[in-house]
């Protein structure tokens, strides 16, 4: 996919699937803004290292970005960050900076570019399975995702006709280049782990004209991991956990 000139602004951009994206994004030939708490700039048009939890932040980005830009095409809300969660005892702090890394950011920046948009424009967000379903211990990251995705198709219809607006869960991303079981890989029905490139394909479909027709949708990349039913003793995994008879 062909990207010249278009404008794309991502959210945590200096590492794992953003890096990707930033890298992606750019050698189709895209403008590529990045703001990343990470001091350390990935190449990119802009890098501006902040924090989105914090408004005036995002305020003095997005007026980087027009004042070097103009309009922008594409707006990738990646960030997000986990505090855990009740087990670990997450503070009321806590919880509301995951939600205002991973929520009230991408809110706001939609709002802030809002005027700035240019025809056929898209905005994708950056989800995870995680939003329908868990491991303990992980409610500040998955109401995050949660939220992200609701946040999601209720901009599709607000910006109906002006922007679409899409979701993707990702599930296990390897961004560490590990070495891992084949045990691992073979959980996954398409038995492998997903990398950065899965998402990134994606991410740049559903800005593409290819996409057209689609807005409001939640794509999960999963490896198929979230359809697979387990039960005790299924495929050779058996439960071990704390049992409470009732």
């Amino acid at each position: 996919m062909h990207f010249h000139n278009k404008v794309v602004v991502i959210t945590g951009g200096a590492n794992g699937i953003g890096k990707c994206l930033v890298e992606e994004f750019a050698r189709s030939g895209a403008k590529v803004a990045v703001i990343d708490l990470d001091p350390k700039a990935v190449p990119c048009d802009l890098y501006y290292c902040g924090d989105i939890a914090e408004q005036d932040v995002v305020n003095k980005f997005v007026d980087k970005a027009i004042e070097r830009f103009k309009t922008i095409d594409y707006l990738i809300n990646n960030a997000c960050l986990s505090k855990k969660g009740i087990l670990s005892e997450c503070s009321y702090e806590d919880f509301n900076y995951v939600l205002r890394v991973g929520v009230t950011a991408p809110y706001e920046l939609s709002k802030r570019f809002l005027p700035y948009f240019n025809k056929n424009a898209s905005i994708v967000n950056i989800s995870s399975t995680r939003a329908f379903m868990s491991q303990e211990d992980t409610e500040s990251y998955s109401a995050a995702k949660g939220g992200i995705t609701a946040l999601t198709h209720a901009l599709s219809v607000s910006l109906a006709g002006r922007v679409r607006v899409n979701s993707i869960s990702p599930g296990w991303i390897d961004t560490t280049d590990g070495n891992w079981s084949k045990e691992d890989r073979g959980q996954h029905p398409v038995k492998r782990i997903g990398n950065p490139m899965d998402i990134a394909k994606a991410v740049m479909f559903l800005c593409s004209d290819a996409s057209g027709f689609i807005t409001g949708e939640n794509i999960t990349i999963d490896g198929g991991m979230s359809k697979q039913m387990i039960y005790h003793m299924d495929h050779g995994w058996s439960y071990e956990g704390n049992i409470k008879e009732h």
